[in-house]
């Protein structure tokens, strides 16, 4: 199989004769194989495995995102992605840089909802005028 899995700013892994994939869903994780039918399915943030020849198993924690296998083919489009070999390596990067990412996007949440909070009060003024 040929795996790629795209991050909204790059394509961050891309791989070729990819023997296995294992992925997690809302439902729980499944495996594919090369000969799976076509699917499409939402995966929930957690662990994606893949394995092959060149490069053994290879582990990349996603948020949440889309699968989708055609052919050969099984594109992974993420918002976020990190990749290693050691699993205990990995949850300590996951923790590190997603909790920095997401005080980031608390910070800009906070920063839109005044913005929008303003025009709104703006709005209602210049209407009763």
């Amino acid at each position: 199989m040929n795996l790629k899995v795209l991050l909204p700013y790059q394509i961050f892994v891309e791989k070729r004769d990819v023997s296995r994939i294992v992925a997690e869903t809302r439902n729980g994780s499944f495996g594919m194989l090369p000969h799976r039918r076509d699917c499409v399915t939402a995966l929930a943030p957690g662990i994606l495995t893949y394995e092959s020849d060149a490069d053994g198993e290879v582990f990349v924690a996603v948020d949440e995102g889309i699968l989708v296998k055609a052919g050969a083919d099984v594109l992974v489009s993420v918002r976020r992605a990190i990749h290693g070999t050691d699993l205990t390596q990995l949850r300590a990067l996951v923790e590190q840089e997603f909790s920095t990412l997401d005080e980031q996007e608390k910070s800009v949440r906070t920063v839109m909802a005044k913005l929008e909070s303003g025009f709104l009060h703006r709005f209602a003024r210049f209407q009763h005028e």
